[in-house]
């Protein structure tokens, strides 16, 4: 994480062998027990084997057991919301077109990757009333396994789990689903106030507090950079952060972007691994440095004195 002021700153069945079946009919009927509507073609009065059941995963399900890359049949087990649980299945999507009919699941950093956390973080949007990464939340997209997908699975999932914090994405145990959990812009999963301490321009740590007591920073908003490979962050990146992220400060705050300049900003972008997995997203805050204020800045229409 970075500050900025002013510029750049995842039994079997025993079948016996078929002779076998054949030699115990032909026995019965040779001990007398023949019938008459036997037509004498033993092969064609056997009915057709079912085909092989694909295993597909259900939505609106809860997991005692965090969510992963890929899942295996054998190890699904759901469990009742209102039961102790550490994921959430809200959605299930199927893969199509090219990546459908490839011999692989896809790989990070692949246009079907990128498909398939859109569509999860759109779902992931319309399930919890806003943006997941507003609040103490993770998505992940969890896909079958290699020879899951050899028998024909294309299915993925879209799961949300609640976290320790921004910087700590640790499952947490918890009890009911995060349905409507970030909707109206408020509730206890929701980003808000900290306490931000810094050197030299860079963040060292982030102290969530209540907006009611002492802070100097809060969180103002998400900014999600066009889609592109990902490249290090260079002085120019964090630029583009930041004004971005004053632009976010504006509107939160209610004030011109010329007049958000005069507060600092902090950017947190999520990193390689998730850009790499769809997800681009750049956390933004408003940083007042010296200041301690005792209330959130929504709204307010100017910056504290």
């Amino acid at each position: 994480m970075w500050s900025s002021r002013d510029a750049a700153t995842a039994a079997r069945r025993r079948s016996w062998p078929a002779i076998a079946v054949l030699g115990v009919l032909v026995g019965g009927l040779l001990a007398g027990c023949a019938r008459t509507d036997l037509d004498g073609d033993v092969t064609d009065d056997w009915a057709a084997m079912a085909a092989p059941k694909v295993f597909q995963p259900a939505a609106a399900t809860c997991h005692a057991t965090p969510a992963s890359r890929t899942v295996a049949a054998t190890a699904y087990d759901p469990v009742d919301c209102a039961e102790a649980h550490r994921s959430e299945t809200i959605h299930v999507g199927t893969f199509r077109g090219d990546a459908g009919s490839a011999s692989a699941p896809p790989e990070d950093d692949t246009p079907a990757i990128r498909a398939a956390y859109t569509e999860c973080e759109q779902a992931a949007k319309d399930f919890l009333g806003d943006d997941w990464r507003t609040g103490r939340v993770y998505l992940s997209v969890t896909l079958p396994t290699g020879s899951a997908w050899g028998g024909g699975a294309r299915w993925f999932r879209c799961d949300l789990a609640e976290v320790r914090g921004k910087d700590d994405q640790s499952p947490v145990t918890r009890t009911g689903s995060l349905k409507d959990a970030l909707r109206g812009g408020r509730g206890p999963l929701r980003y808000g106030c900290y306490q931000v301490t810094s050197r030299n321009d860079r963040v060292e740590s982030m102290k969530p507090v209540p907006c009611t007591q002492a802070h100097n920073a809060e969180f103002v908003g998400v900014h999600v950079p066009p889609d592109a490979p990902y490249t290090r962050l260079t002085d120019a990146r964090w630029s583009a952060y930041h004004t971005a992220c004053r632009s976010l400060i504006a509107r939160y705050i209610g004030v011109s972007v010329n007049t958000a300049r005069r507060a600092g900003s902090v950017a947190s972008p999520l990193g390689e691994d998730e850009w790499r997995r769809g997800n681009r997203g750049v956390l933004c805050h408003v940083w007042f440095e010296d200041k301690n204020l005792r209330k959130s800045v929504k709204g307010a229409g100017a910056l504290p004195d």
